[in-house]
């Protein structure tokens, strides 16, 4: 069995990142949230020579967002990458590799750390990294916003850490100091590799929430067949928000020991039909995600090709699939419900 370090606020100095440059390369969710975490945890620290944040984005409403939140924030990437002793990449994964194998790269210092906070892109080896720098993740598993609410709760939240190249030495140090001034080491931060982050996200998205979604579908088809009228299907299934408070119940309480909030019907209906359902071609089809699409590539090549044909290749996709997924009955029955009871349209 492998069991992942978990690494605490102990374990960390925010004194290794003293007078250092922090660059911030994408001010989204993810961007700001991590900033703002930092900037207020160096003010609390109150370090003689606080590291220096540096927020690097195109001339939209997050730069805009950037300068009044206080940073100092400049358009010129190249620029940004020339001061940056640790470089956030947090730009969308299918942005990374041009915007930093063909500008940021050019001007780094030696020995920069690059911060990832997804593993796609190392994975596959999509950067062109000198051999010279330091490859770390500190990845949350949460949006933004909760990196940031967590934060200013005191909460923490849950967030993977690793090291993929570590050219200077001092690679470890530096991820638990980031990992510490983000917030993530209040309640343990995982140690995991850009592998299993890749693998494990790619996973959730390509196997396990298309057999939900799928199934849902299956399941209202088949119950819309019995009789079952759309008002009371979407609200048996979704609507209603029981699914998420189920979903909330499975990490405060467990997965299984969750049912106990159930009725005795419906824990006995779950534990059984579980037990007792097959999911032989379920776990062949997993497999052939997780080992050729996944490890093997597939995907990556699959979806990396859609931009290289068209450069709006991923968003034509996009909407060639929201189309096709608006046409299921599930889809249309919600957007009656929704009509008839004076609900948000989708």
């Amino acid at each position: 069995m492998t069991e992942a370090r978990i690494f605490y606020e102990k374990d960390a100095s925010l004194d290794t990142l003293s007078g250092k440059t922090i660059v911030f390369i994408g001010y989204g969710n993810q961007g700001r949230a991590q900033a703002l975490n930092i900037r207020d945890t160096f003010q609390i620290a109150s370090l003689q020579n606080p590291p220096r944040t540096l927020v690097a984005n195109p001339p939209d409403s997050y730069f805009k967002r950037a300068l009044e939140d206080g940073f100092e924030a400049t358009t010129d990437w190249a620029h940004a990458a020339s001061v940056a002793d640790v470089l956030f990449l947090l730009v969308p994964d299918q942005v990374q590799p041009r915007l930093f194998n063909e500008t940021l790269k050019p001007t780094l210092k030696k020995g920069c750390t690059i911060v990832i906070a997804s593993g796609y892109n190392v994975f596959y080896k999509y950067l062109a990294v000198s051999d010279t720098d330091d490859i770390v993740m500190v990845a949350p598993r949460m949006i933004g916003a909760g990196v940031r609410s967590r934060f200013e709760s005191k909460e923490g939240f849950p967030c993977f850490v690793s090291v993929e190249q570590n050219s200077t030495g001092k690679a470890w140090s530096v991820t638990l100091a980031l990992a510490a001034a983000i917030g993530a080491l209040k309640s343990g931060a995982i140690e995991s590799s850009a592998r299993e982050e890749t693998l494990m996200d790619l996973f959730t998205e390509q196997a396990l929430w298309p057999s939900i979604i799928a199934t849902f579908q299956q399941a209202y088809s088949t119950l819309k067949d019995l009789g079952c009228s759309d008002e009371a299907l979407t609200h048996e299934l979704w609507l209603s928000k029981e699914p998420a408070e189920v979903f909330e119940k499975c990490a405060e309480d467990g997965f299984v020991k969750q049912l106990v909030h159930h009725s005795t019907v419906s824990q006995y209906g779950q534990l059984k039909g579980s037990m007792e359902f097959d999911t032989t071609a379920l776990r062949r089809n997993f497999s052939i995600i997780a080992e050729d699409r996944i490890l093997g590539g597939e995907f990556a090549a699959e979806f990396g090709g859609l931009d290289k044909e068209d450069e709006n290749g991923v968003q034509k996709r996009l909407s060639e699939l929201y189309a096709l997924a608006s046409e299921t009955e599930l889809a249309k029955g919600e957007k009656r419900v929704r009509a008839r009871m004076h609900m948000s349209p989708v």
